[in-house]
């Protein structure tokens, strides 16, 4: 049985420390670099108060698509209340989505939203949402969940419609 250096045992060491560190940073990595490419549209959170300090430009509409998807594990009805809105930049607007969980059991959700073109996504404010925190449904439970959003008045003019998406994950085991 051949015996393993110390210089072959420390190199397998700093590899495992280095995996792991690597790991520990994807998330900040993956956030720094949705945010420098635009990918992935992640939307803002804004308080209430910043939003009473911009003022509406009433002389363009942008159109805001609602698109919903579910996990494929997800056993779930998920749907927006409606599926467009016409909205002047700067000004608060709400909405709401439907979930019925189709189960007989209690399920806890989360529900990640997505941005496109993802150039708007750091335009497009939520003030509530039900995606900031996990749903629990009871067995056979239905309910519309509200969503209040602004959009940048800063927002490029070539800007003229913008798709906000949820998909829907079960969350239940974690």
């Amino acid at each position: 049985m051949k015996t393993i250096s110390k210089k072959t045992a420390f190199l397998h060491a700093a590899i495992v420390i280095g995996m792991f560190g690597f790991g520990f940073a994807l998330v900040p990595l993956y956030s720094v670099f949705c945010k420098v490419t635009g990918l992935n549209g992640k939307t803002g959170r804004v308080e209430a108060v910043e939003t009473a300090q911009m003022v509406a430009d009433t002389t363009r509409l942008i159109t805001v698509e609602f698109v919903t998807t579910l996990n494929r594990e997800m056993p779930w009805d998920f749907r927006p209340d409606v599926p467009t809105m016409q909205v002047h930049p700067g000004k608060i607007y709400s909405t709401r989505f439907y979930a019925h969980n189709r189960t007989g059991r209690e399920v806890i959700g989360q529900a990640v939203p997505s941005v496109s073109p993802g150039l708007a996504a750091e335009y497009f404010n939520k003030t509530d949402c039900f995606c900031f925190s996990r749903q629990m449904f009871k067995p056979g439970e239905g309910r519309y969940m509200p969503v209040s959003f602004v959009i940048d008045p800063n927002i490029p003019k070539n800007v003229r419609r913008v798709s906000l998406s949820y998909t829907f994950f079960d969350v239940t085991d974690t």
